[in-house]
């Protein structure tokens, strides 16, 4: 699908822009936004006659469909509802780019033109309605059908979106509002489709072989490590998790280098296990097939690169995924064995289940080496999150109040909302062990904190923070699947880093 954001001239606009469909902004009670007064004018009140009968429904998302309208040119009018106009809020407009976005896939019309200035939120600003207007059309036409040999539909139809500016000029932000949007979509398309093909094609080397290809089509560098590599770097706890597999272990690293070589790096590392059952700890057989999403970080990672690189932002991003199996086997690491890490600490394993923690730690002393301004990593790490928080909101912990500060500020903008955690000193007691220098877990209680003051461990040296997506990588039940979730704050996160706040 192209997007491309026009001026056009209310006279234009009024006429129907010739298009297979021109989608209009309408408040609750038939309140007419600005570009459907101007189209309901030539139309000779066509539009205020329908509305009248109360044919479409005021809450935020709802449509209606109208065709062949006199004195238009355009094929198709859907009218889209924001709900009532004093209470047009982010979620409201989220809904109706989604309602419109759902009957735009319904019709057979190639192309839309949406007057993208009526949709805006108060305090957000143009740039903000183009980024996610883009980003909400293009979630709702995302499709994961690949491996289905009888495809219920026919793909849709629509192929290009026009985002119209009615009497207004087209500002170098808007277009750069724009580029912006299509690379971040595409980086969260590119999560989605990881996280959704099985764990037995979505393997280690599979997200390796993902890797090179970014590297490939954006000329990035790239370095996979192996077994052989994390044996002589002393990662034992990476070591640990895949002992139990037939699938051998990589450890991702990409650079993107947008930026002045004096201009130190964001590194972002992924969980990438491509399958957890929770090794010798197994995990309840109910639900287990969702384990495939555990390297959901791994996908974000690679996706937010992606899209900084698709969008040549001027960055320094490098990310870095472990990548491996937790399996059950005679070879696989039991629940009381010791490890040591690639940083000399040494971590008694009392649960294997507990493993997201043991591949981070190593990565994280590995990406010490980057001398970075920050480092956030990314894992669906506890269940405890998802206690806590829920569905909604990432679960946030840092040692730097201003990264955790620039991060909810990411969040926000992206919409991809994050909740800060405690990470205090209070609960590292959870973490003592009597035989080695920690435990890899510290009881039931607060165990999404305790989680990141295992990984705290290893970061006393850099700024860091931590996010756990437990609750928010992926949707279960009927619509199951990956929700792309969190490129967009990553993305955002990085840009804001380098200046760009519209």
């Amino acid at each position: 699908m192209e997007f491309s954001i026009r001026a056009l001239a209310p006279a234009q606009l009024s006429g129907g822009a010739k298009t297979g469909c021109l989608v209009l902004a309408v408040f609750a009670g038939g309140n007419l936004g600005r570009a459907a007064q101007a189209v309901d004018k030539a139309a000779m009140g066509a539009l205020r006659r329908v509305l009248a009968h109360g044919d479409l429904a005021g809450k935020a998302g709802a449509t209606l469909l109208l065709q062949k309208i006199p004195g238009l040119a355009a094929e198709r009018v859907l009218l889209v509802s924001l709900g009532e106009r004093n209470e047009f809020s982010v979620t409201h407009f989220r809904e109706a780019v989604r309602g419109a976005a759902t009957a735009l896939k319904g019709l057979g019309a190639r192309d839309a033109v949406l007057p993208v200035a009526d949709f805006a939120v108060s305090g957000r600003g143009l740039p903000w309605t183009v980024r996610h207007t883009v980003l909400g059309i293009r979630e709702a036409f995302y499709r994961f059908d690949q491996l289905k040999t009888q495809k219920k539909a026919a793909a849709p139809a629509l192929a290009a979106v026009t985002l119209a500016l009615s009497g207004a000029p087209v500002t170098l932000q808007a277009q750069a509002a724009l580029k912006e949007a299509v690379a971040t979509a595409d980086g969260a398309d590119l999560a989605r489709t990881l996280g959704n093909l099985p764990p037995n094609l979505c393997t280690p080397a599979f997200l390796a072989d993902e890797a090179r290809k970014i590297a490939k089509q954006f000329k990035l560098g790239i370095e996979v490590l192996e077994r052989k590599d994390m044996e002589r770097l002393g990662m034992g706890a990476l070591l640990a998790v895949t002992a139990g597999s037939r699938q051998p272990p990589k450890l991702i690293v990409l650079r993107y280098a947008g930026a002045a070589k004096s201009k130190k790096p964001l590194v972002l590392v992924g969980k990438g296990i491509t399958f957890d059952t929770g090794g010798i700890s197994l995990k309840p057989g109910g639900e287990m097939d969702e384990m495939k999403f555990d390297m959901s970080g791994a996908g974000s990672v690679l996706g937010a690169i992606r899209a900084l690189a698709g969008m040549r932002a001027p960055v320094n991003v490098i990310g870095v995924v472990p990548a491996c199996e937790n399996m059950p086997d005679g070879a696989a690491t039991r629940p009381g064995d010791i490890v040591t890490t690639m940083s000399g600490q040494t971590v008694e394993i009392l649960n294997t289940d507990a493993e997201g923690r043991l591949i981070l730690c190593d990565a994280l002393t590995y990406a010490e080496r980057f001398t970075p301004d920050a480092i956030v990593d990314v894992a669906t790490l506890t269940g405890a999150c998802v206690i806590a928080l829920g569905h909604v909101a990432t679960g946030l912990f840092a040692n730097d109040q201003k990264l955790a500060d620039e991060i909810l500020a990411a969040g926000d903008d992206a919409w991809d909302r994050a909740w800060q955690m405690p990470l205090w000193e209070d609960y590292q007691e959870q973490l003592r062990s009597n035989f080695a220098d920690m435990a890899n877990i510290g009881g039931r209680p607060a165990g999404s904190v305790t989680a990141a003051c295992y990984l705290a461990r290893f970061t006393r040296k850099m700024r860091w923070a931590h996010l756990d997506i437990a609750g928010t990588a992926w949707r279960s039940g009927r619509d199951k699947g990956s929700t792309g979730r969190p490129v967009p704050l990553l993305v955002r996160l990085a840009l804001r880093g380098a200046g760009r706040r519209s």
